[in-house]
């Protein structure tokens, strides 16, 4: 979704601020980059639908309805049939957007005022009804236009972000229009890689618009993209002591399988270590077709603070459950002065006493981040970054927020990865990515460089599996052979 992409995104006023230098401070004509974002839009769509002979542009009354003007005039110039449905009366444009309005109408384009019992064929519509400020739910006819737009078969391309959607936290404001392809213009906008958004903006397309690169110069980025970045070779004289060892803390009676995973994780991205602190009843067996798990039975704060003393990096969580005894041994663990990973379990005991830790990584998925702020799910998902960075804020570290668009949140920077799908909708999966960023972190990387490395390879793995035989089905262990391969 974001190959070739800028690393860098912006809140939507960031990005009104990158459009005021570029036309006040360096020259470029309001109206130029507006003609080459429409030139942009349509050029999307005849490599895309070289067959296409009709469109349909829906128009709002802002800047993003004189994108749409300027394609429907580059349209009509190349022969193509063009319908115009205008949700606000053309004569509230101003500016821009007027001009290009006028254009198309000179040209002899057919504009119709929408109604609400609207009906047309056309092989391509063009979405661009609401762009980057709206900060209220959408009704009325813009909200009937956005559903005619959903419930019609053909293809739609949005300009700069589709409407309803939330520029600044990807969130659907009452409703919003599912592209088939976005493009997006000069700044990125961080709420289009995240949550709902990613349902909503199909393929992403992003046109700089001959905006120079010192234009940004001045506007610090509010999220970057995360990279894949290469581990270090390793020395030829390297042994299992250099390369790390991990303690994964979890495996109540019944749930043994999510601290198995974690620690296999933790094995196949390489930790040279990896011992388990699990239930006496367990520990038997849970290495059983992972023999190089090294399984201990704890029942008491000496038998785990035996273990603590050997290992460099400690995982909280993975089918610990909520008992006395996990209490027991979350207590001891947090405490201990040792990196941390904390998951599951762990994370639903650190919110009944939270804690403020400089060296952990937390991993919550929503239900787990709205119970670290007391709050609900739903509060969570209508902004994501404002949830992580929260989560940052009370309890130290790196928070990570999982889900579509996994951010991941240090006190100085939000990153964003995009990689991972639907099929990662199954038990065991964030047991995995614990032990693999337990197992990263084992190995010398820092806390942000694990978190973003861990989730970014995490995704990838399963994407990797999920192009063998599908996203359905998808099991948390497939993800093992990928991680081994991405990790050398």
């Amino acid at each position: 979704m974001m190959q070739n992409l800028p690393i860098n995104f912006y809140r939507a006023a960031q990005v009104r601020e990158l459009d005021r230098i570029a036309i006040e401070e360096y020259g470029m004509p309001g109206f130029d980059l507006m003609t080459r974002a429409g030139q942009e839009i349509y050029q999307c769509i005849i490599d895309n639908w070289p067959d296409a002979e009709s469109l349909a542009i829906f128009c709002g009354s802002g800047n993003n309805a004189g994108g749409g003007y300027i394609v429907a005039d580059l349209a009509l110039d190349a022969g193509l049939k063009v319908c115009v449905y205008a949700v606000s009366k053309p004569e509230k444009l101003v500016g821009d957007a007027l001009t290009a309005y006028k254009k198309y109408t000179a040209a002899k384009g057919l504009v119709r005022t929408f109604q609400v019992d609207e009906s047309f064929n056309a092989d391509v519509m063009v979405d661009a009804l609401l762009g980057t400020g709206l900060d209220r739910p959408v009704t009325g006819l813009y909200a009937e236009a956005i559903q005619l737009m959903n419930r019609h078969t053909s293809p739609v391309v949005a300009v700069d972000i589709p409407s309803g959607l939330n520029a600044d936290t990807g969130n659907v404001m009452g409703c919003a229009v599912k592209a088939t392809f976005t493009m997006t213009f000069i700044g990125l906008k961080q709420g289009l890689f995240t949550g709902l958004a990613t349902e909503y903006c199909g393929t992403l397309k992003y046109a700089k618009l001959g905006v120079p690169d010192t234009v940004f110069e001045g506007i610090n980025a509010s999220a970057v993209r995360v990279v894949r970045n290469q581990l270090k070779r390793r020395h030829r004289c390297d042994h299992k002591g250099l390369c790390g060892h991990v303690l994964i803390v979890g495996g109540e009676l019944g749930y043994s399988g999510g601290a198995k995973l974690a620690g296999e994780a933790a094995l196949r991205v390489g930790a040279g270590l990896v011992s388990m602190a699990t239930r006496s009843e367990h520990a038997g067996f849970m290495n059983q077709n992972r023999p190089e798990l090294m399984c201990h039975g704890v029942e008491t704060a000496e038998q785990l603070s035996i273990l603590l003393a050997k290992v460099d990096v400690v995982v909280v969580g993975p089918g610990l459950g909520q008992s006395a005894w996990a209490d027991m041994l979350f207590n001891i663990a947090i405490n201990a002065g040792k990196i941390l990973v904390i998951d599951a379990d762990g994370l639903n005991l650190l919110a009944s006493r939270p804690t403020m830790n400089g060296d952990w990584i937390l991993t919550p998925h929503p239900g787990e981040a709205a119970r670290l702020l007391n709050c609900s799910t739903a509060e969570v998902q209508q902004d994501r970054f404002m949830a992580v960075s929260s989560i940052q804020a009370k309890f130290g570290g790196v928070a990570i927020l999982k889900g579509a668009g996994t951010l991941i949140a240090t006190e100085h920077q939000m990153a964003i990865s995009s990689t991972g799908n639907p099929g990662m909708a199954s038990g065991g999966m964030g047991d995995v990515l614990a032990g693999v960023l337990g197992g990263l972190l084992a190995q010398g990387l820092s806390l942000q460089e694990a978190a973003q490395q861990g989730v970014y390879i995490h995704g990838l793995a399963a994407d990797m599996a999920a192009g063998e035989a599908g996203e359905r089905g998808l099991l948390a262990s497939d993800l093992m052979p990928y991680l081994r391969q991405l990790v050398n």
